[in-house]
């Protein structure tokens, strides 16, 4: 598996304190890299490390609306608060990080510090000494060079360890999604009486399924499960969910759906993004699309917000500002953001179906939002 060099190059420049030359090799690839964790987390810790604060504030920001709850970005985002004297929301920031990682040495001797210099006054000496760098996020670490690897792996082990130094190297530099396949749950794969029964006449559904179709999607489904593929099985399960498959089938269906994932930006399966058009197309099946997440791209019209959520109305499709809208969604995020009514952004949502007067209708309930040239994405 090769490395990314772009990502490498900019990684090492920063561990050698390089950090002017990180942020100029980064920043002309943002088209790029748009949507990856590390290409933000590397220029926010490098910004942080020049002083420019408020370029370090607007790529944690962005790294989060990736990984919400990446521990890493959280204390950039903190130390930042700090170094403004702002210690209620530093210390919001760093009791969340030892919520989920409770062994942090930076956020536990982070929170000693405010306790030790608490007051406004006693906090402003402290940072006037100049420590607070000490709880700076660490840089990325530089990836394993896989020639390295291998040849230190031949040197050690010599030609009689050949295939184990090869297997070692494998498992070393394996990447995200390159895994294998997904363990099955317990109780996920259908028994005999499953398969020999596997529809019910009776109950209300919305689709009548044929014998072999009931069994072939749930087949289907736990394949795509197997593969991370979680919103292509989806479809599957809630086809058996909403049809006349038996109760114990649908059952493990409903098992299966429960454990899948919640993606972001950069782990979502985009060959399985639904679009508008697919989901909307025919509204006897939009059901199958229940909870589903998609990706998509558009300019946001009616923006409210406060201080505990943000909705937005998504003209999906309008980007160019040409004639390739293809209707409009309301999102709703349960977090306040700042959003550029003028500049297009691509939204991470969940589907959700709602029965109104006029129809069933769909909503997206907002996970996160990408949205270039903004320079806050949402409130810290």
């Amino acid at each position: 598996m090769k490395l990314d060099p772009i990502l490498t190059k900019a990684v090492r420049l920063a561990r050698r304190g390089s950090y002017d030359a990180a942020i100029r090799t980064l920043e002309p690839e943002v088209n790029r890299y748009h949507d990856s964790f590390k290409y933000y987390y590397i220029l926010g810790v490098s910004c942080l490390r020049v002083g420019d604060f408020q370029g370090a504030l607007t790529y944690f920001k962005l790294a989060r609306e990736i990984r919400i709850r990446e521990p890493n970005a959280l204390l950039g985002m903190a130390v930042l608060h700090l170094r403004r004297g702002e210690t209620g929301r530093a210390v919001d920031y760093y009791l969340e990080v030892q919520e989920l990682d409770g062994r942090n040495k930076t956020a536990r001797k982070a929170l000693a510090i405010i306790r030790r210099y608490a007051g406004r006054n006693r906090i402003a000496d402290w940072l006037e000494s100049g420590e607070l760098p000490k709880l700076y996020p660490p840089l990325p670490s530089v990836p394993p060079d896989p020639k390295r690897l291998l040849l230190g792996g031949l040197a050690l082990l010599g030609l009689a360890g050949l295939s184990f130094a090869v297997l070692l190297l494998l498992h070393v530099v394996r990447l995200p999604g390159s895994q294998g396949p997904r363990p099955l749950l317990a109780g996920s794969v259908l028994e005999r009486e499953d398969r020999e029964r596997p529809v019910e006449s009776n109950g209300v559904y919305r689709y009548t399924l044929t014998w072999n179709k009931v069994l072939e999607y749930y087949d289907r489904g736990l394949s795509l499960f197997s593969e991370y593929r979680d919103e292509a099985a989806r479809y599957y399960f809630n086809y058996l969910i909403e049809s006349n498959a038996s109760e114990n089938i649908k059952n493990k269906a409903r098992l299966v759906v429960l454990s899948m994932e919640v993606p972001g930006f950069d782990t979502f399966r985009r060959q399985d993004n639904y679009s508008y058009s697919d989901i909307t197309k025919d509204p006897d099946y939009i059901f199958l699309y229940r909870d589903c997440h998609v990706i998509w791209q558009g300019m946001a019209a009616n923006i409210q917000t406060d201080s505990q959520e943000t909705s937005f109305n998504l003209l999906v499709g309008y980007v160019t500002r040409r004639a390739d809208f293809e209707g409009s969604v309301v999102v709703e995020f349960d977090r306040p953001l700042l959003i550029n009514p003028e500049q297009p952004l691509e939204v991470l949502g969940r589907i959700a179906i709602e029965a109104t007067e006029r129809g069933v209708e769909i909503r997206l309930k907002g996970i996160a939002l990408h949205q270039s040239g903004l320079a806050v994405q949402g409130q810290p």
